[in-house]
C-alpha cells in the first residue's frame, strides 16, 4: 500500500467541483484517510478568481505514475478540466500529488501558501532540508500577511 498527500484546488465553481472530486476518490484505488480544512487563496501565476484548496491524505495500491496519470488525470478530465498552454489558467479541478510515500514531489510546497497551509494541517512536522523548519513553521511564515483565509472546516 502506498500513502500520499494530495492537494485539491479549483477556481471554477470550487464549491461544486472539490466535493465532486472527493466523492470520486473511492476504494479500491484510493482511500481517504484525512482531510484538511478548506482554504481560499489568490490565483498564482495567472490572473483569475481565487482558489479553494484542500489537502487530503490517502492510501492507494497504485504507484506514483499510475496514480497521477491513469487515475487523477482521468478524474480531472471527467470533472471538466481542460489543460492549456498556461498551466496556471483557471480550472474546474486540479489534483496534485505533493508527497508520495514520504517523498516531497512538489518543491513548491515550501514556497506557496496555497500548498503549505492545507498540508501543514495534516503533516505539520514534515521537515525541510532547505530551511531547517517544519512545514507548520513554513506555512505560518508564508501566511504572515493573511494571504490564505479559512473558507470552511468541511464541505456542507
Amino acid at each position: 500500500m502506498n500513502f500520499a498527500y494530495l492537494l485539491l484546488g479549483s477556481n471554477i465553481q470550487p464549491e461544486q467541483n472539490i466535493p465532486l472530486a472527493l466523492n470520486a476518490l473511492v476504494p479500491p484505488q484510493v482511500t481517504i484517510l484525512a482531510q484538511s480544512q478548506i482554504w481560499k487563496t489568490p490565483s498564482v501565476g495567472s490572473p483569475g478568481p481565487d482558489f479553494l484548496n484542500q489537502a487530503i491524505h490517502i492510501a492507494s495500491p497504485l504507484g506514483e505514475q499510475e496514480l497521477k496519470f491513469s487515475y487523477l488525470r482521468k478524474l480531472e478530465e471527467n470533472l471538466g478540466r481542460v489543460r492549456t498552454v498556461d498551466k496556471n489558467a483557471p480550472r474546474t479541478i486540479d489534483l496534485d500529488i505533493i508527497v508520495f510515500n514520504g517523498k516531497v514531489l512538489d518543491p513548491n510546497l515550501w514556497a506557496h501558501a496555497h500548498i503549505a497551509i492545507p498540508l501543514a494541517e495534516l503533516i505539520p512536522n514534515l521537515p525541510t532540508a532547505y530551511y531547517g523548519l517544519s512545514l507548520a513553521e513554513v506555512a505560518r511564515r508564508l501566511n504572515v500577511t493573511g494571504v490564505a483565509r479559512l473558507f470552511s472546516t468541511h464541505w456542507a
